[in-house]
């Protein structure tokens, strides 16, 4: 995929640099935590739970504490940011948006228990790291709450909810993604072992499932090794790979399990590509021991540009995050965290426009984005709950010259293997 146009590109600049200009409707009326009594505001617009004459509630469950603290850190602080720059346009349809905070430390107990708390006063979730606990809530989501969930979190199991939809290219087809380029670069070839190192759970074996399907395609064959979140020392694992004769490795799990398999594999000179999901890299672990090995041969895959390209996107969300957060490092978390926000504000515009403020109202203005420029190389369909945002993925490598430690070696594409592979929804 080639980079946007410099009409395009300046168009995104320009709705990023003025916070994403939002208008609506005014004189709505209704009161926040009205549980699911919905009214009929004096403009004609419908409201309901989280929404008030003045305000629109949203939540936002996070790990600030656990295995992703550095990520929900950076999601959490870029949607804040979102947050104050639509409210100083003007907000949306005439109410200042709210976001309301729990850190679940990646606990499931706490994460549930934090749903349940903020459920029924908020219109619906900007956040909600942890795709098991994601999962855990689907039932309740679907069929009793309706509230709109944009996840930190792309399994495939959360395909087919109208009400949780995630932003990106769901796990297995990351995978894919991540092992064409391999192939591309002619680093694997058929008839070769691969090792997949994955968390136990949602997150992990959906990616497996994808490194199953690239590995039929091309002939290759998988060596697996599940961990679960709390394993942090990956020598056991780097010893039964390089034992099994893999010629590269998929790793699924969290930036330090990242970190830990590149550099006991460097240290026991053990020299082969290894290439992580999204969630599978911060930059803090290039001041680490690891971070010469991260950056030999270690690629992560994402559905969207790092904070640091320098396409119109990345600069200006990367200058208003160090404005806002001068001590803040820079991460692909503030991507994450600021897209998702964002989606949620074209839906909430869209809602007020149909004049149905309503968790209903707001799943179905969700639908009708067809054609969402994220602004960060990739555009989106939310039209079909059943199909991920996208199927494409660019491919980065870590660099500590670049700000937020990722630099791009392929641009938004989608493997060969990917392109009819059906998510295991």
């Amino acid at each position: 995929m080639k980079r946007p146009s410099p009409n395009r590109a300046r168009c995104a600049a320009a709705s990023l640099a003025a916070a994403l200009v939002l208008t609506g409707a005014a004189g709505c009326s209704g009161k926040a935590g009205s549980g699911t009594q919905d009214k009929q505001a004096e403009g004609g617009v419908k409201t309901g739970t989280g929404v008030s004459d003045t305000a629109i509630q949203l939540g936002a469950l996070t790990d600030m504490t656990g295995v992703y603290a550095s990520l929900g850190k950076s999601v959490t602080q870029a949607q804040q940011l979102w947050i104050k720059q639509a409210n100083a346009a003007g907000g949306i349809c005439g109410r200042q948006l709210e976001l309301k905070i729990r850190d679940h430390g990646y606990d499931p107990q706490k994460a549930l228990a934090a749903y349940t708390e903020l459920e029924p006063e908020v219109l619906g979730f900007a956040q909600f790291i942890g795709s098991p606990f994601v999962a855990a809530a689907k039932d309740r989501i679907d069929g009793q709450h309706k509230a709109l969930v944009i996840p930190q979190a792309w399994s495939a199991s959360l395909l087919g909810s109208p009400y949780i939809r995630t932003v990106g290219a769901t796990y297995d087809i990351e995978t894919v993604n991540a092992i064409g380029y391999l192939l591309d670069q002619k680093r694997i070839a058929s008839g070769d072992k691969i090792g997949h190192v994955y968390f136990e759970g949602d997150y992990g074996e959906n990616a497996l499932a994808g490194a199953k399907h690239a590995a039929k395609e091309a002939g290759l064959s998988i060596v697996e090794q599940k961990i679960k979140p709390t394993d942090n020392d990956m020598s056991a694992q780097v010893a039964a790979l390089k034992q099994a004769g893999v010629k590269a490795v998929v790793i699924s799990a969290g930036p330090k399990q990242a970190a830990s398999l590149v550099g006991v594999a460097a240290a026991g000179g053990w020299n082969v590509p290894v290439v992580g999901n999204n969630s599978a890299f911060a930059p803090q672990l290039l001041a680490t021991p690891a971070g010469a090995a991260l950056q030999k041969d270690y690629y992560v895959a994402a559905s969207t540009l790092p904070i640091g390209d320098a396409a119109p996107g990345p600069t200006a969300l990367a200058a208003a995050y160090k404005a806002e957060y001068p001590g803040a490092g820079l991460d692909n978390g503030v991507v994450a965290g600021y897209s998702a926000a964002a989606v949620y504000g074209e839906a909430l515009k869209k809602a007020c426009a149909d004049k149905d403020l309503t968790r209903e109202g707001l799943g179905k203005a969700l639908l009708s984005l067809k054609s969402y420029d994220s602004g960060f190389g990739i555009t989106h369909d939310f039209s079909d709950p059943k199909a991920p945002s996208t199927r494409q993925s660019v491919i980065m490598k870590p660099d500590e010259q670049a700000p937020g430690g990722l630099k791009v070696v392929k641009e938004a594409a989608v493997a060969p293997a990917a392109q009819n592979f059906t998510p295991a929804g």
